[in-house]
């Protein structure tokens, strides 16, 4: 795997996809900088070097060109202070000014560039688009694992502008890779995914793909409770997909077939609303009451996932456990955190899989706690599933 690591960048002028992809508030401040932060060491390391950086990303979802909400000048401050040095800004990714400010870059100085989404042409993978940003550097990096999973111009067409020796992962983007091959390629035994979110349909490709590879497979969250109604029992106004009722029985069925061990949550915490102040009660899943939904799983679900996550030696967890955003459903959740704290403490290997579940281990100031927090929620995600990722696949060819 080619990396900044064993890369030269003394006066060579770099063009780093990053994934700047960031929280905002009214106000415009960074509600969570964890993305920007993941992409110091390989900025730093260029900088070192003696080279100069230029950076882009994504910002949002903007549909009709420039939009002040989406503008990546909100965050020039902040990156400035976390990399200690004045960062240039270039308001239009392809303009004469930023083709201009990348070719006077000098040694340790770096220029981000506006929203590439502002140009319809970045999600459409168009090649002379691609070509005009590569055409400010000497070498392309790419560290946004995050969208690896899309071929657009920058992620993916750009490195076709660069020959073998000039594009390569930056740290963040090989941590990712290794990080995840490792699990689905050389699992210690025993390997357990926790695989939770709202609706089976976002997650019936990793379960597939995962019953190959696991030893034991955890259902929470909201697609519990399809797999509840497709075994017969009584859900109430439990979140369900009627569609994938077969399906979750043919999970079921295959698990078996596979010899993994399945569990399924066997208590709820349940609600009369979906609401912060609901009134809450613990019930068995054997019969929810008509009126109620499910919302976290319960103190006999936890013990019971908790006792097969310390027996663990590789853990994969996706997707929270339930409603985890609101305080009196937080728990489920909170504890499977702490759970797979403790194992890693005794000698597991646990990656937290992007997201919701990142976004809970963060909540819960845990990352530490856990061997890796993966930035890459729906790459993450298409990696496991078995597709190859586009913005891995054009480095490595």
């Amino acid at each position: 795997m080619k990396t900044v690591a064993n890369y030269n960048f003394q006066n060579q002028r770099a063009i780093v996809r990053v994934d700047f992809n960031v929280p905002l508030n009214a106000e415009f401040k960074i509600t969570d900088d964890s993305r920007i932060k993941a992409a110091l060491p390989t900025i730093n390391k260029i900088l070192k070097d003696g080279g100069s950086v230029i950076l882009m990303s994504h910002l949002g979802r903007p549909k009709d060109g420039p939009t002040d909400k989406y503008s990546l000048k909100h965050i020039i401050a902040h990156l400035s202070d976390l990399l200690k040095l004045p960062v240039q800004f270039a308001d239009d990714c392809i303009s004469d000014e930023a083709k201009n400010k990348a070719t006077n870059l000098k040694s340790g100085e770096v220029l981000l560039l506006e929203n590439l989404r502002f140009h319809k042409q970045e999600e459409k993978g168009d090649d002379a688009f691609a070509q005009t940003l590569a055409s400010m550097a000497d070498v392309y990096v790419n560290d946004a694992f995050g969208t690896a999973h899309r071929a657009h111009a920058s992620t993916t067409i750009i490195a076709n502008h660069f020959s073998k020796e000039k594009k390569m992962f930056g740290f963040l983007m090989a941590a990712e890779v290794e990080n995840a091959r490792k699990v689905i390629l050389h699992p210690e035994r025993p390997f357990t995914a926790i695989i939770g979110g709202a609706k089976v349909s976002d997650k019936i490709l990793i379960i597939e793909k995962l019953m190959d590879t696991v030893d034991a497979l955890i259902i929470g969250g909201g697609m519990t409770y399809t797999f509840l109604k497709a075994q017969g029992k009584q859900i109430g106004k439990s979140l369900c997909e009627e569609d994938k009722i077969n399906t979750a029985k043919a999970l079921i069925t295959m698990a078996l077939q596979k010899n993994v061990k399945l569990l399924l949550p066997v208590d709820s915490i349940v609600a009369d609303k979906f609401a912060t102040d609901a009134n809450t009660q613990t019930v068995d899943n054997e019969n929810i009451p008509a009126d109620w939904m499910g919302l976290d799983i319960g103190a006999k679900t936890i013990e019971l996932f908790a006792a097969q996550i310390k027996n663990s030696k590789t853990i994969l967890w996706n997707g929270p456990m339930g409603v985890f955003e609101m305080p009196a459903f937080e728990n489920g959740t909170k504890q499977t955190a702490i759970a797979i704290a403790e194992a890693t403490k005794n000698g597991a290997f646990s990656l937290i899989g992007g997201g919701d579940s990142a976004a809970a281990i963060h909540q819960f100031n845990m990352a530490s706690q856990v061997s890796y927090v993966s930035t890459g929620g729906g790459a993450l995600l298409e990696f496991f599933e078995g597709k190859e990722l586009p913005g891995v696949a054009a480095i490595e060819k």
